[in-house]
This record gives structure tokens, C-alpha cells and sequence, in this order.
């Protein structure tokens, strides 16, 4: 029984998942490489390339929040548990595919699902596990405009930590869109993005831990216990955020810009490295060529 190979693409809403399921498949595509793709957002309408297996055949989340009167994250969760409940409508067509193969699975921004309930680390399992036995990857994307405000990116990192603790396969972290942000951040600025940095943290004003005063609003002078609204309890919240992480060292960012070839292969290749997909590929003999017949 031969090997799968995949990846899980995982994040915030707006990370700009799907466009990067697209470039990559585009990619691959220029680089003769074969590719399965299975988009699992339920809400997912536009596509630029049509999925082998899409979650809307079996359920979709309009449906499920129409008769069952659900929001849109309870109709989420509904849709996961129905497809964990029918996991043959993944695992069927992915018998057949072969060790060639990149699957590429599109997963949904609700970030609930990747940190405090076990719908996909399940769902995870059952790829990973038994006769498929899918070498699975997490892709964790992050928008790049998050460094913009350092406190929002810190707490991007906590979720994307939480998620690789929560999922217990190999996982690589992207800053998403790096094209939005590009002369807007030194490139030695960035580095400190790229393996966080805590100091970023105490760089104020610019950092955004400073609390913004404001007349005609409680700005939580007169109470005698400091305020969680308060500058330096904001500060003191997200350096204890810093310092997690930073015991942890567990997260470090690869940049992506989907424009730029190079920097999907980048990202490509650290994917094939986490699911050590070329040690499985059949190299090519050196005597290969000279054995061959001629042809008349």
C-alpha cells in the first residue's frame, strides 16, 4: 500500500485560504505535479479551480441554517459533525489516489474549529489513520496586515500555537498577502515577526498597548482596582501573551506572496519537507537512461 500526501489549509477568516489553495494548485500544475483538492467550507461559493470533492454535495451551511435555525458558527460545527458522521464521503475517493499526489484540503475561517473543539483534530485522525494513512501537514495562514497592530498579531500566533497543539501534526505558520504590506515594514522590522519577537511588544506608542483617552466615557479613573481597559493592564495582558508563546518557541512564519512564484514554492517545499513527500518518490537510476531501447 502506497503512501498519501497532504495538507490541511487553516486560519482566521480573510487569510486568504482559498486563493492560496489556488495558487498552489496552479503551481503544481506548471510543475507537472498532481494535486486533489477537497474544498471543506460549507459557505464556499467561487472557486477558480472545481474541487474533486466538495462538503456542499453532502451538506451545506445555507441548508443547515435555514431548517435548523442555526447562526452561522452552531451551523458550521452542525456541518462537521454531520461530516464526521459520513466520513466516507472523503475517505471513498481518496482509496484511489496514488503517492503522486499532493491532496489539498480547504478548510473553513472559523477559528473555534482549530482551538477549543475536537471537530478536525477527529477529523484529522481519520486521514492520518487506518487505510488511508495520509502524511498530513497543517498550513496555518495568517494575514500579514496583522503586524500592522503588534497586540493583534500576538494573539494571531497564540491561535495558531493553540492550533498546532490542538491538531499534534507538523505545521507550518504563513504570513498571507505579504504584498499588502510591502513598503510598510522594514525588512529588518520584519524579521522580528518572522520568529516573534516579545521586545515588539514594549515598543510603544506604535505597538498599540497604549490605551486611547477619550472625553465623555469612563476611562476607568476613579476605580481603585487598575482596569482591564487600562493602558498598562492591556500591556501587562499581552506581554503575559508574549512570554507564553516565547516559552512555548514553537511558532515562526514562512512570508507568502501568491503573486510571486518563488514564494509559493518556498512554502511548497516546506510542506514537502514536513510530510516528506520526495523521500517516498521513486529516483531515478543513473544506468535508467542507458538501458533503454532505441527507439527505430
Amino acid at each position: 500500500m502506497g503512501s498519501k500526501y497532504g495538507t490541511i489549509v487553516m486560519g482566521p477568516a480573510g487569510a486568504g485560504k482559498t486563493t492560496f489553495c489556488s495558487a498552489l494548485i496552479q503551481h503544481l500544475r506548471n510543475n507537472k505535479r498532481s494535486c486533489f483538492y477537497i474544498n471543506l467550507d460549507p459557505a464556499a461559493e467561487d472557486f477558480a479551480y472545481e474541487p474533486d470533492v466538495d462538503i456542499k454535495e453532502l451538506i451545506s451551511l445555507e441548508d443547515v441554517m435555514e431548517e435548523l435555525h442555526l447562526g452561522p458558527n452552531g451551523g458550521l460545527i452542525y456541518c462537521f459533525e454531520f461530516l464526521l458522521e459520513n466520513l466516507d464521503f472523503i475517505t471513498d475517493p481518496l482509496e484511489n489516489v496514488t503517492e503522486e499526489y499532493l491532496i489539498i484540503i480547504d478548510m473553513p475561517g472559523q477559528i473555534e474549529l482549530y482551538t477549543h473543539v475536537p471537530i478536525v483534530p477527529n477529523l484529522i485522525k481519520a486521514l492520518t489513520r487506518g487505510s488511508l494513512n495520509v502524511s498530513m501537514c497543517a498550513a496555518y495562514l495568517l494575514e500579514s496586515n496583522f503586524i500592522i497592530d503588534r497586540a493583534k498579531f500576538f494573539s494571531g500566533t497564540l491561535s495558531a500555537m493553540s492550533a498546532m497543539l490542538m491538531m499534534e501534526i507538523p505545521h507550518v505558520n504563513i504570513l498571507s498577502k505579504m504584498d499588502l504590506v510591502k513598503g510598510q515594514v522594514a525588512r529588518k522590522e520584519l524579521k522580528r515577526f518572522i520568529d516573534p519577537d516579545t521586545s515588539l511588544l514594549q515598543d510603544a506608542p506604535e505597538s498599540g498597548l497604549v490605551y486611547e483617552y477619550k472625553e465623555g466615557v469612563d476611562n476607568g479613573e476613579n476605580d481603585k482596582a487598575d482596569s482591564v481597559v487600562t493602558g498598562e493592564s492591556f500591556a501587562r495582558l499581552n506581554r503575559a501573551v508574549g512570554q507564553l508563546i516565547d516559552d512555548f518557541s514553537l511558532v515562526s512564519f514562512l512570508k507568502l506572496d501568491v503573486q510571486d512564484e518563488d514564494s509559493i514554492g518556498a512554502v511548497l517545499s516546506y510542506i514537502d519537507d514536513a510530510i516528506q513527500f520526495h523521500e517516498a518518490q521513486e529516483p531515478n537510476e543513473p544506468m535508467d537512461d542507458m538501458n533503454e531501447p532505441e527507439m527505430g
